[in-house]
Order: C-alpha cells, then structure tokens, then sequence
C-alpha cells in the first residue's frame, strides 16, 4: 500500500523498457498503460476517466449481485421447481465456481483481442443468458443457465480492474479508484438479497435475473464513449490445458463437500479429493515451467501477497455463508415476505459501503494487519450471534449483527484489495488483480459449499419426520426446509404443523453449528492476517 513517486515509476519503466525482450513479464509492465509514462510524469484523470469509473461499477455491481441474490429467491425456486439438496447448492455455487475457475484466462483473452472489447462481448453474453435464466422450466436448465452466466461473467471482470488500471495512472487516484471497485464488489453482494426480495415480493423468481439487463444497456451505450480500451501487445499464450486443469482443480473438490453434506462419506468424496489435489499439482508444476505463464503461481511466495488473498477468501466466504441461512431463516422460519426480509439488511448493506470507504482514510494512522483484524473480528462476532442464539434472536440482533459482518467484510475487502496490488511488483499487478478477484469467486463458492453444506446435514440429521408420511414425503422433507413445508401444505392441520414446527428447529439447530465454524474460521483469518501483513503500511 505504499505510495511510489512518478520519478521512481519512471525510472522502472524506463528499466522495462531497455530490457523489453529479457522477459515477457516486464514487456507487460512496459505496456502497462503506454509508454508515454516512460518519459514524464504519471498524468492525473481526467473527469471522463472518472465518469468512466462509474460505468464500470455496472459490471462489477453486476456480478457481485448475482452471487448473493439468489440467497432471497431460493425458498420460492425450491418450492416451484423442487430441486434435491445437492442440485439447490449446485445452482448457487455453480455460477461463481464457472466464473472463478475461468476469470485468469478471460483475463489473458482480454489482453489479446482488447479489454473493452470483451466486456462489451461479455455483457451481451450475460443479458441474454440472464433472459433464458429467468424463464428455466426446471431446475437442470436454471442449473445450466448459471453456469453459462458464470463464462460471460468471467469475461466481465477481469477487464473491469485492467481498465481501472490503465485510466488511473496517479498512485492515489488509482488506490481510491480500487476502494470504489472493492466497495462495489462487497456492497454488491450485500445489495442482492435486498433487491431480490423487493422483486421477489412484486414478481415471479425469474425477475431477479432480469435485474442484469437494465445494469447492463447503459454499459454497452457508454462504455465506447467513456472508457478506453487497451491491450498487451505481448500477452502470453492462452494455454488451454492449464484452463482444464484449473476446471479439474476445483470442481471435484467442490462436488466432494456437497457429496458429503448429503449422502455422506464415501469412495466418491475420496475421488473427488484426490482428482482435485492431483490436477492442482500437475498445473502448478506447469505454470511454474513456462516464462510466460497463464498465472505466475511464484506471486504467492509474497506473504503479505499470499495472506492478504486467503483473507480476501474468508471475508466473502463469512459474507455469503452467513446470506445463505440467513435468508432462510427471515423467509421460511420468521415467516417474513421476501422484501421485508430484504430490508433487514438494508442498514448491513449502507455500513458496508461507509465503512469500505472510510477504511482508505483510516489506513493512513492506523497499520492495515490492525484494520483487518478487527474488520474479522467484527465478523466473528456476527457468527458468535448466530451460533449462540440459532437465529431466535429479535429481527434488531439479527440485523446488528449483519451489520457488524457487512462493516467488517467491507473493511477487509478493501484493504486485502490494495495490498494484493501493492505487495508485489508493477509488472506483476496485472496477474494480482485476477488472483484477487479469484479469491472472491472462490469464497463465494466455498461459503455455500462449506458451510451451506454443513447446514443441510446438520438439518438432515436434526429433522424428526413424523408419522404418516409417505417414503417420497419423508424424503423431500429431509432434503430442504424448503421441502418440509411444501410436504406440510398437503397435510391435515395438526400433522402439518408437526412436521413445520420440526423443520424449522431442525434448521436452526443447525445455523447453531454452520454459525460455529464461521465464528472459528473467522479467528483462524485474524491470525493470518496478523502474521502476514504485518509491517505494511497504509
């Protein structure tokens, strides 16, 4: 997070510059903006770049939306299409493990034939794919619309920080301009169970991926007046076999904890570790063999750098686990109506964006390990909340506390943004900004995987199906909470309320347990962040 002078940019371009065919990292750097910046001084934006900010946060907003929006839409698309526990969390987590899986090689693709380019490629790919979403007859073809969604969303952000880069050359401006970015990453995913529920209470469940096409009209409009486009004219090769190891890396690994949250341990769960550890290694060993590769892995040999992206993880991991029970338990145990749901998390939601930009003013007095730590720790008490009370706390505690999670996500977000950027050298800032933004996707697949999937089988083994039931009853209420009350509509009264009163309790037992392994996995992040970003400064 240091600042560097325009004399010392200069210098390290002009480095770069002499040594253009020493190796293809540095021609990279050399290209970071243009070479104009080799002989004078990093120029201040401009209002149009500015204004240009502000056409990115379309995509970005976007994006991050679709991650968590459908936290709020799930208990109407359990009971309409009736998915299984295992197929409700791949429809969650499949968008942002497409979207993570693939966001370093759009980012190499956008490189090559032009940043802006393919974001207006991707917009168009995503308001299309969006309209088909909304409109899945079953629960397989929303599944593969998501993942569709997850490829076009992939080719929308690494473009988003490449270009912030190139139109913010002044180290200041570039750092406020990245907090913008991060806020509207975070915040984004705070507003969509919010606007989800207010679409939700007005429509049916497919007007929440209708929500993509008025974000996304006005970018396609503005961008070509307001954004620059840039390229490298020496990208790396787009290695198609590093694209399916990545694939191969996290997927099976993603399949066995779901496999595990609802069918239990089993030869499959050990597959599907073992693929995923085995391809892991034999692409690393592959990046580190190339001079020019896919993603430069030796980057993580930073520990700030390295420290800075696990905290990213586990901040939006805390985010989007705690999202997914906690719409539930406002829906389907409190009983509320989609918006109003919503607006319990309106205040979380405006913390957030205040706290993410105050945070850049306090760095300044206050080392970042400190901010971090507490931004975690402000998380921790969250899940503290939840794992103590099981979500029967007032509608104020509940709000409170996701509140305090928002403003604590919103801090750590930001700052492990920054000094990902930071921590590691220019010619490498572009490859630390796709590594960024694959944490988030990354924590945002694991928080449902992980903890979504200690929920199902914590609900699974607390549920008391009562007598009277059916075999398929009784196997569709033991799959969702969802499930159990759509089986208690088609019941005589007491016999419904039965089966309603232990659903619900079963959920909450096991928010009580999902709540208890945030509140650890946010201890461990503090940690982390304490020994590895000590010593930067802000």
């Amino acid at each position: 997070m240091s600042t560097t002078t325009p004399t010392r940019d200069t210098q390290a371009n002009h480095r770069s510059s002499a040594n253009d065919h020493s190796s293809a990292n540095d021609r990279s750097s050399a290209n970071d903006r243009s070479s104009a910046v080799a002989t004078e001084p990093a120029r201040l934006a401009r209002a149009r770049d500015w204004w240009g900010l502000a056409v990115l946060m379309l995509p970005v907003l976007i994006v991050s939306i679709d991650n968590t929006v459908l936290s709020f839409a799930l208990p109407v698309i359990a009971r309409d299409l009736q998915p299984s526990a295992a197929l409700q969390l791949w429809i969650v987590d499949v968008y942002p493990l497409v979207l993570a899986a693939l966001l370093v090689s759009m980012g190499n693709l956008g490189d090559r034939i032009g940043r802006r380019k393919l974001l207006l490629i991707g917009s168009v790919g995503f308001a299309v794919v969006s309209v088909l979403a909304a409109n899945a007859p079953t629960a397989e073809a929303l599944l593969v619309a998501r993942a569709l969604l997850g490829v076009f969303g992939a080719a929308l952000m690494p473009c988003t920080l490449s270009l912030l880069r190139g139109m913010f050359l002044d180290r200041r401006q570039r750092r406020l301009a990245i907090a913008v970015w991060a806020t509207g990453f975070a915040a984004g995913g705070a507003i969509g169970p919010i606007v989800g529920g207010v679409l939700l209470e007005h429509g049916h469940w497919g007007s929440v991926f209708l929500l993509a096409v008025p974000f996304l009209v006005p970018l396609l409009v503005l961008a070509p007046l307001l954004v620059t486009e840039s390229r490298d004219p020496n990208p790396g090769p787009l290695d198609v076999v590093a694209i399916v190891l990545s694939m191969l890396t996290f997927a099976p690994v993603v399949f066995a904890i779901k496999h595990l949250a609802t069918e239990g341990f089993d030869l499959v769960v050990v597959l599907g570790v073992v693929v995923g550890i085995a391809a892991g290694t034999v692409l690393v060993r592959r990046l580190l063999a190339q001079r020019n590769p896919l993603l430069d892995v030796r980057l993580f040999a930073v520990p700030a750098f390295t420290g800075s992206v696990l905290v990213n993880l586990v901040s939006v991991l805390s985010m989007v686990g705690l999202l997914y029970f906690l719409a539930q338990h406002l829906q389907l145990v409190m009983g509320m109506g989609p918006m109003e749901a919503g607006l319990v998390l309106l205040p979380g939601t405006l913390a957030m964006v205040v706290a993410s930009l105050l945070v850049v003013r306090w760095v300044r007095r206050v080392p970042p390990a400190v901010l971090m730590s507490v931004g975690l720790g402000l998380a921790g008490i969250a899940y503290l909340v939840f794992a103590v009370t099981g979500g029967s706390s007032a509608v104020w505690v509940l709000a409170t506390a996701f509140a305090l999670l928002s403003i604590g996500v919103g801090m750590a977000e930001t700052l492990s943004n920054d000094i990902i950027v930071a921590a590691v050298p220019p010619a490498k800032a572009g490859a630390a900004s796709a590594v960024s933004e694959t944490a988030y996707e990354l924590g945002a697949v694991l928080g449902t995987s992980i903890l979504g999937g200690i929920l199902a089988a914590s609900y699974a083994a607390n549920l008391v199906v009562p007598a009277g039931l059916t075999s398929a009853q009784a196997d569709a209420a033991g799959e969702t909470l969802a499930g159990a009350l759509d089986v208690a509509d088609q019941l005589p009264a007491d016999l419904a309320a039965v089966l309603a009163d232990s659903a619900r309790h079963a959920f909450d037992a096991g928010v009580v347990v999902t709540a208890s392994v945030g509140v650890v996995l946010s201890i461990l992040a503090i940690v982390l962040a304490a020994r590895t970003v000590r010593g930067q400064r802000g």
